[in-house]
């Protein structure tokens, strides 16, 4: 959870600086910084989770593959 916050807070920064550069405006800039980063933010986390989930199964079914070995 802590990279989770942790990628939000430097996501907040950049949207914040990118659209201030655009726009001039600490009000958009500011709005735009909470509002996206939040949006992505919980995708992200959700993201994590599938991805884990994933490989969870790719291992699960890596260790129940038959092995197609011939021994001689």
């Amino acid at each position: 959870m802590l990279k989770t916050l942790t990628f939000a807070a430097l996501h907040m920064t950049v949207a914040f600086t990118v659209v201030y550069i655009m726009t001039g405006s600490v009000a958009v800039g500011g709005a735009v910084a909470f509002i996206e980063p939040l949006c992505n933010t919980v995708a992200y986390f959700f993201h994590e989770k599938i991805w884990e989930g994933v490989r969870q199964r790719r291992q699960g079914k890596g260790s129940l593959r038959p092995s197609h070995h011939v021994f001689t």
